[in-house]
């Protein structure tokens, strides 16, 4: 019986021969005085980060929720393709209609002349988009005036 505890004893020995030069380190540490200034900047606030941690612990919890949540991220993903979709289709239906223009301006090989371009200053669609090129224009005009 005598034996397991004399190897416990020396187990015991060992063990507190290796922690003392490692307990000496931290001695010789603490003994530093930017170390001890350090310390006590950290107790002084330790209140506030108490605080700072349990605000951020309850945020870290809000947003592991909020993450894992199957139906919240689905209607999330729902909202977004409602908000997105219509402009998606309008930015295809000018991305079409551009193509469509472009076909038909290189099939057309006819000139147009003064008069057809008098013709077309009659139609609703030239005028609107003439207008809007006009305040366009004078909207770039003035923002270079600025810079």
């Amino acid at each position: 019986m005598s034996q397991p505890n004399t190897q416990q004893a020396a187990n015991e020995a060992a063990a507190t021969a290796t922690q003392a030069p490692v307990q000496q380190d931290v001695l010789d540490q603490l003994m530093k005085p930017e170390v001890q200034q350090s310390l006590n900047v950290l107790v002084e606030n330790l209140p506030k980060l108490a605080e700072m941690t349990t605000v951020l612990t309850k945020a870290y919890d809000l947003v592991q929720t909020v993450a894992n949540d199957p139906v919240l991220m689905s209607d999330l993903k729902g909202g977004m393709e409602e908000f997105v979709k219509p402009l998606q289709d309008k930015a295809k239906g000018i991305a079409q209609a551009a193509i469509e223009a472009n076909e038909r301006s290189q099939d057309e090989t006819s000139t147009v002349g003064l008069f057809a371009m008098l013709k077309m200053l009659k139609d609703p669609q030239v005028q609107k988009t003439l207008r809007f090129t006009q305040a366009f224009l004078e909207v770039m005009a003035e923002r270079q005036r600025l810079k």
